[in-house]
């Protein structure tokens, strides 16, 4: 095994993923009731429409606004004006709590027991998610 993901059948949104702990993150928030592929390319398709991933700039975005872009065709997920709500609330936490970034959520985790504590204190990620991106 190499140690890095490929899910989604795009080289780019591929090397998001492995690079951008803020997309890992929104990735596998939004990996629910569709197909894995179409979630972990969720962030890739948010870049590419915002013209960044950064979370601190999400959370200051208007809601509406920013569910208009999760929105907007073709959709981020089966269900995208409350996934885009969730992205925004995600991003906030983070932005609270992380410096705005995903991976300062892990940077300093010495347990996987801190780390799961972490990963459940944010939005839309219960013990099923946690569970999951613990093992990844």
């Amino acid at each position: 095994m190499n140690g890095t993901l490929n899910v989604t059948d795009d080289t780019a949104a591929d090397a998001l993923l492995n690079t951008d702990g803020t997309a890992l993150l929104i990735a596998m928030l939004l990996d629910q009731q569709v197909a894995i592929e179409w979630a972990f390319k969720g962030p890739a398709t948010l870049r590419e429409r915002l013209g960044h991933l950064d979370a601190a700039t999400i959370a200051t975005l208007d809601l509406d606004q920013f569910v208009t872009v999760c929105c907007t065709k073709p959709a981020i997920h089966r269900y995208p004006a409350v996934m885009g709500k969730r992205i925004h609330a995600l991003c906030a936490a983070l932005d609270d709590t992380y410096d705005g970034q995903g991976a300062n959520l892990w940077s300093d985790v010495a347990t996987g027991k801190e780390l799961k504590r972490r990963l459940i204190a944010l939005p839309g990620y219960g013990p099923e998610k946690t569970k999951i991106f613990t093992a990844i």
